[in-house]
C-alpha cells in the first residue's frame, strides 16, 4: 500500500504520491515537477488564498496524471503548460476566481495570458485526457488555448457563470458526453438598468479564434447563455474561422439567446442535434458550406435556423416545429456600418446565395421558410438569389414560403397543405419556378 502524504505548501513533486484525506491551506499550491508522476488527491481538498494562483501547477511535462483531488479557491485550480500524454480524471475543481455580476459583459477573445479564471486550464497541451472531473459552480470550467487532441468527456461544467467549456485555437479535440447546463449570467448598465443582457456572452460551450477540425458529441449545452457559441471573425477585425468542425446528437435548448451559434467559418456540420426552445435554434450569420442536419427545431421563439449574408449552406431532413420561422435567410441593408464592414472582408457574402432547403418537415410554424432582401436608399434589387426549396412538406404553418425581393430560385416538388395565409407568397420577385409542388 502507498505511503500517505500529508501535503506542503508549495510542495514540488517528484515521484509518485497519494495524498493522506484532510483538508490543507496551500495558497501556493502543488507542483510536479518531473515526467510520469501521478498525484493522487485520495479525496483531499486543498485551499488557496483569495482566488490567487494555481492549485496544481503542471509545466512542460509528459505522461503526468492528476486524480482523485479535491481544488478551491485558487485562481486556476488545475493549470498545464506546453505538456503530453496528461491525464486530469476524476477531480473537483471548484470556486476558482470569479468577476463579479451584473456589470461584466465578457471577452471571448482574451488570449491566454490574460484568460479568466478557471478550473481546469490547458495552454499548448496535447494527447491527453480530461475526463470524469466536476468542475462546477464558478465562472468558468475547462479552457482549453492552443491545444490539440485532447478528449474531455463525462465531465460535469453546470452553473457556472461563464464558459463550461472554452476552445480557443484549439482543434482536433474530442469533446463528447458532457454536461454544462445553467451556463449564464445577466449584464446591466446604467444607473436604472437600461441596457440589459441575459447571457452576456456566457455559454455551455465556447469555440473561438482558429479552432477547426473538432468533434462535438452527446454533450448536454441547455439552459445557457448559448448552448454553442462558435466565432470566427475577431473584434480587432482578423479572420480567424473556426471550420469543419463535427456537432452530433447536442442538446443547446433552452437558452435564452441560441442553442447553436456559428458565424464566419466555413464546413461546419450540425447533426441529429436539439435545439428548442431558444430566441434561435441555429444563428449561423456570414457562414458558408455548413449543413444543418437531422436536427429536432422546436419552439424557437424567432427562427429555428437563421442566416444572414450565408452561401453555399444546406439545411436537410430536419424537423421544424412551433418556430417564429423555421428558416429565414436574408440580406441586411447596405447603410448598415457593421454590414459595411463585414462586407469588406468577407466580398463573397455580399449576398445570400445557394441555400438548399431540402427534405424538411414544416409543422405550425408562423413562416415555415421566409427569405428577403432588405431596402434602404441604396437598394439596387435583389440580393437574395439561387435558392433551392426542394422536397420538403410544409404543413399547417401561417405562412408556408414567403420571399421578398428574391430572385432566380426554385421552389419545387413540395407538399404545401393547410397554411393559414398562403402555401406560397411572392413579393418583389423574379424569375421564381414554383412548379410541381402538391399544394391545397
Amino acid at each position: 500500500m502507498a505511503e500517505l502524504v500529508v501535503p506542503e505548501d508549495g510542495m514540488t513533486l517528484t515521484r509518485d504520491t497519494v495524498l493522506r484525506p484532510g483538508v490543507y491551506y496551500l495558497p501556493n499550491g502543488l507542483c510536479i515537477a518531473k515526467d510520469g508522476v501521478m498525484l493522487d488527491g485520495n479525496g483531499a481538498l486543498i485551499i488557496g488564498d483569495d482566488f490567487k494562483g494555481r492549485g496544481v501547477q503542471v509545466d512542460q511535462r509528459v505522461s503526468v496524471t492528476v486524480k482523485n483531488l479535491r481544488v478551491e479557491r485558487f485562481y486556476h485550480g488545475i493549470w498545464v503548460n506546453a505538456s503530453a500524454g496528461v491525464h486530469i480524471l476524476n477531480n473537483c475543481v471548484t470556486r476558482t476566481h470569479e468577476l463579479p455580476s451584473p456589470d461584466t459583459f465578457l471577452d471571448v477573445w482574451l488570449p491566454r495570458e490574460q484568460a479568466y479564471g478557471g478550473g481546469i486550464f490547458l495552454s499548448g497541451v496535447i494527447d491527453s485526457f480530461v475526463v470524469g472531473n466536476d468542475v462546477r459552480h464558478q465562472q468558468n470550467g475547462i479552457l482549453l488555448y492552443g491545444c490539440n487532441r485532447v478528449e474531455v468527456a463525462h465531465n460535469d461544467a453546470s452553473h457556472n457563470s461563464g464558459y463550461g467549456i472554452l476552445l480557443f485555437e484549439s482543434s482536433e479535440n474530442l469533446i463528447e458526453d458532457n454536461t454544462a447546463d445553467f451556463c449564464c449570467r445577466v449584464y446591466t448598465a446604467g444607473s436604472d438598468g437600461e441596457r440589459y443582457h441575459n447571457g452576456a456572452d456566457a455559454a455551455a460551450l465556447v469555440i473561438m479564434c482558429n479552432s477547426s477540425r473538432n468533434i462535438i458529441r452527446n454533450n448536454r449545452l441547455r439552459s445557457s447563455g448559448d448552448g454553442v457559441f462558435l466565432g470566427g471573425f475577431h473584434k480587432d477585425q482578423v479572420k480567424v474561422p473556426c471550420n469543419d468542425n463535427l456537432f452530433e446528437n447536442n442538446d443547446g435548448s433552452f437558452s435564452p439567446n441560441i442553442a447553436f451559434e456559428a458565424t464566419f467559418s466555413q464546413r461546419n456540420l450540425f447533426r441529429n442535434n436539439r435545439a428548442e426552445n431558444c430566441a434561435y435554434g441555429f444563428w449561423l450569420g456570414w457562414s458558408s458550406e455548413t449543413t444543418v442536419e437531422g436536427n429536432s427545431i422546436k419552439g424557437n421563439r424567432i427562427a429555428g435556423v437563421a442566416i444572414e449574408h450565408g452561401h453555399h449552406n444546406t439545411i436537410t431532413g430536419n424537423i421544424f416545429e412551433r418556430n417564429g420561422a423555421g428558416v429565414q435567410l436574408w440580406v441586411n441593408a447596405d447603410a448598415q456600418r457593421r454590414t459595411e464592414l463585414f462586407r469588406e472582408f468577407y466580398p463573397e457574402c455580399a449576398d445570400s446565395y445557394e441555400t438548399h432547403i431540402v427534405g424538411n418537415t414544416f409543422v405550425h410554424n408562423d413562416f415555415a421558410i421566409r427569405a428577403w432582401t432588405e431596402r434602404d436608399a441604396r437598394y439596387a434589387g435583389p440580393r437574395c438569389h439561387h435558392f433551392n426549396v426542394h422536397g420538403n412538406k410544409l404543413l399547417d404553418n401561417r405562412v408556408g414560403v414567403q420571399f421578398e425581393r428574391v430572385r432566380d430560385s426554385l421552389i419545387q416538388d413540395n407538399e404545401i397543405r393547410a397554411n393559414l395565409e398562403a402555401g406560397i407568397k411572392l413579393i418583389g420577385c423574379r424569375d421564381i419556378n414554383v412548379s410541381s409542388n402538391e399544394m391545397d
